[in-house]
């Protein structure tokens, strides 16, 4: 067949012969030269178009998982380092023990994670993404739920799970008939397995169409929603949460108020006049230790501090805190954080009045107990004492002339003071740590200062020192019982508790329970659709089970054959066996 020139106007080709372009046609043909024109130009974005695209971004499932591992990453650091809010003397000891690095984790917010502005934003962000994601797909799940199954499709053979059966009809019997039945035994049989049914006619078959398994994206749904309530109950529920810390001595009384907290940190919605009223005494501290001679002497074995609860109205009951035992009382959790040795310190001035006579918590600094404490006497002697002291229950020296302390029970009791004279620094109105003393500006009257009058202050149980130049003495003074035997109870105990009140932790396990049954639904409960069509032909009833999955469902084949195995069963045996096909 030959061309005009009508019909191909100039067939240009190039040098190389690699193009022909017809000429006449559009300039976006299949068979145009490209022109400079063809580049694809995207719309450009207003601030309105970038917002929308961000909010897509923002809210898209991919975005709030990556959301949830980013608050989990950033929760780490709370692990590690110690918080203000939880282990203020922890923060204390870190900052001592790092004095370099401290300065930098303090600006980082390291000290205070979950308050920090890093870790809000994370926590933000993760809230508006989990409502743009769940808010949607709530809506879209519930017209789903509401829609009918969808229509039975017209080449069931094409599905991934598909069986074929054919019903031989008895001589009289109106096949058409026999596959009404088949397909409303169908319909039964699926309603009792939990699908949602619906029945389709057409020209020459009957089909029923059913599915179920939205449980699976309910349970999604469900899971999603009940992070946005963990969110919001740690939210809320931190602004009526409170952790404080307090140091009980034996024998004496503590009372949830703020005054008698060493230190406190409220949430925002905390009223601190309205605490919950009662008192703790501490009645005895019991703590058992390996013996000496034996494998691992010196570790303890069990802490049991023995309280006194009371509560107003009601009659004062015993109560037992032991580590990770907390003691739940009227809303608050009791934890034992520590414990300590207070040895009791009497001191009298140059004209034998008492100025200062009470157990001194000293802080422990080894395992055996070698303990650190400070004294503060600001009124009744000629100028303010400051006194820096150890502990030791069992005193040993070392090689070095160093005392410390082989074994953390009373064996061998003994406290050394040096003595400071001068200002404390407390008249100013600066706050001032009751566990620490510098004497940078104050004079020494008693230590191993060159300049001190007197060598440091040692003193056993039961025993007084006088200090130099006529100022007075110092006593420590023996809490022994009578007919003890040793130095048994010569010292008293003390413990330090830390008491939680968690608003938020009754919500959050609620949600978090709800989380794990929702994610369990939607891992496990499968998606699916079945259909079950009959056609009549002849003196025979064609009958097609085909079954299709949303995702993956290594199961569906096996539930469609077993399907078809007891709808067979189900119908009855005089209307002609089923013979697969």
């Amino acid at each position: 067949m030959s061309r005009s020139r009508s019909d191909l106007d100039g067939v240009r080709a190039d040098a190389d012969g690699r193009r022909e372009t017809l000429e006449g046609r559009p300039s976006d043909h299949a068979d145009s030269a490209a022109s400079d024109g063809d580049d694809i130009t995207q719309p450009r974005l207003g601030v309105v178009g970038w917002l929308r695209w961000g909010w897509r971004q923002l809210t898209s499932m991919r975005t709030a998982l990556l959301l949830l591992l980013l608050l989990a990453i950033a929760a780490v650091p709370g692990s590690l380092v110690p918080q203000r809010g939880a282990d203020p003397n922890g923060v204390t000891q870190y900052f001592a023990d790092n004095p370099d690095l401290a300065p930098i984790l303090d600006d980082l917010s390291l000290f205070d994670v979950y308050t920090s502005p890093w870790f809000s934003a994370i926590y933000i962000l993760l809230f508006i993404s989990l409502i743009g994601c769940v808010i949607p797909r709530t809506k879209h799940h519930w017209k789903a739920l509401r829609s009918r199954p969808p229509r039975t499709p017209a080449r069931l053979e094409r599905l991934a799970a598909f069986r074929s059966e054919t019903l031989e009809v008895p001589a009289g019997s109106d096949a058409a008939a026999r596959a009404e039945a088949a397909v409303d035994s169908a319909a039964r049989q699926l309603r009792r397995a939990g699908y949602r049914v619906e029945r389709y006619d057409g020209r020459g078959s009957v089909s029923v169409s059913a599915e179920r398994g939205y449980l699976r994206e309910t349970g999604n749904l469900v899971f999603h929603g009940a992070l946005v309530g963990v969110l919001i109950a740690v939210g809320l529920g931190g602004g009526f949460t409170y952790t404080g810390q307090t140091v009980i001595i034996e024998g004496r009384s503590f009372v949830n108020t703020l005054l008698d907290y060493t230190s406190f940190n409220p949430g925002r919605f905390v009223d601190e006049e309205a605490l919950a009223p009662y008192a703790l005494t501490l009645d005895r501290f019991d703590v058992t230790y390996q013996p000496l001679g034996e494998p691992g002497a010196g570790q303890a074995g069990d802490f049991v501090a023995n309280l006194t609860t009371e509560r107003p109205g009601e009659a004062a009951e015993p109560a037992e805190v032991r580590v990770n035992e907390p003691l739940d009382i009227d809303g608050d959790r009791v934890y034992l954080m520590g414990n300590g040795y207070a040895p009791t310190i009497t001191i009298r001035n140059g004209e034998g009045d008492v100025v200062f006579s009470e157990p001194v918590p000293f802080l422990p600094q080894d395992s055996f107990m070698t303990s650190l404490g400070v004294i503060k006497v600001p009124d009744g002697m000629p100028e303010q004492l400051g006194m820096v002291g150890f502990f030791y229950p069992t005193q040993v020296q070392l090689a070095s002339g160093a005392f410390t302390s082989s074994y953390p029970a009373l064996i061998n009791p003994v406290v050394t003071l040096e003595v400071y004279e001068g200002d404390l620094g407390i008249d100013d109105g600066t706050p001032r740590s009751v566990y620490t003393l510098d004497p940078s500006d104050m004079t020494p009257i008693a230590g191993r200062d060159a300049e001190a009058e007197a060598p440091t202050l040692e003193l056993a149980p039961g025993q007084t020192a006088e200090l130099p130049g006529g100022r007075g003495s110092v006593t420590f003074e023996s809490e022994a019982p009578e007919g003890a035997e040793g130095y048994e109870g010569a010292v008293k105990r003390y413990v330090s508790l830390s008491i939680h009140r968690d608003a938020a932790a009754t919500w959050v396990l609620i949600f978090a329970m709800l989380a794990t049954g929702g994610l369990l639904a939607a891992l496990f409960v499968p998606r699916r659709r079945m259909w079950v069509k009959a056609t009549a032909d002849g003196d025979r009833v064609t009958v097609h089970y085909a079954g299709l999955a949303r995702g993956e469902d290594p199961g569906l084949n096996q539930a469609v054959d077993q399907f078809a195995d007891t709808h067979g069963q189900s119908l009855s045996a005089g209307e002609g066996a089923p013979t697969r096909t």
